[in-house]
């Protein structure tokens, strides 16, 4: 009987840190992307459009997309499977949607002052997770409608899906850390604002691996 209150305890603080965790995250997320538009002032000129776009379809709408999914912080936590798959689905398209105009407005922009493309680290990186997060949506296709898998096991489907999705998000996370290491953004905040916006995204990302990770933990667990 003790053991039994022991491990009842145990889930409990398991429960609420996860709960906590998630929490944090989605106020992590929109805590991001507030400073940047407050920083960029979306609309004052074509680079203003960059970050905030950037940092909307990577920090704020990849990151719920992907937390409709948590078992302790979902919004959605009580509707079917299905529709929180089409709801992830529909948020991963808007990002790519941000993340492409984004992209767009900071190449228009050097075009305008005749600078070179993609000559950083940071501007490979967000090109690449760009088209990361492109072919991730269009490869999921088949998870949302299950007519489209023909003859696919939606099970390695959703494997595939799941561990390339965890790549997607680290390309875009690291390339929004470069970012902040730009001369624009170190000129337009102090130190303390600078750590809590790089800690704000290294948290998301840990949270997200440790949700994908912990997921197919657990399925395995279920298997053996």
């Amino acid at each position: 009987m003790v053991l039994d209150n022991e491990s009842g305890s145990e889930l409990r603080i398991y429960g609420c840190t996860r709960a906590a965790s998630a929490a944090l995250s989605h106020c992590a997320c929109i805590a991001v992307t507030a400073i940047i538009a407050l920083l960029s002032r979306p609309g004052t000129s074509w680079f203003s459009w960059h970050p905030f776009l950037m940092t909307l379809g990577f920090s704020f709408l990849m990151t719920e997309a992907i937390l409709l999914f948590s078992p302790h912080g979902s919004p959605l936590k009580t509707l079917p499977h299905k529709t929180k798959a089409r709801a992830h689905w529909t948020l991963q398209c808007l990002c790519v949607l941000c993340a492409a105009l984004g992209l767009a407005a900071v190449a228009y922009n050097k075009h305008l002052n005749g600078k070179a493309h993609f000559t950083s680290w940071h501007g490979l990186l967000g090109l690449l997770a760009v088209c990361a997060a492109a072919l991730q949506s269009l490869a999921a296709a088949p998870l949302v409608w299950h007519s489209l898998a023909k003859g696919w096991s939606l099970a390695k489907l959703k494997r595939y899906h799941a561990a390339t999705g965890l790549v997607t998000y680290l390309l875009g996370s690291g390339s929004l850390l470069l970012g902040l290491r730009s001369a624009w953004f170190t000129a337009s905040v102090g130190e303390y604002a600078w750590y809590l916006t790089a800690a704000c995204c290294a948290f998301n990302a840990l949270v997200v691996m440790d949700q994908v990770s912990g997921a197919y933990a657990a399925k395995k667990r279920l298997r053996s």
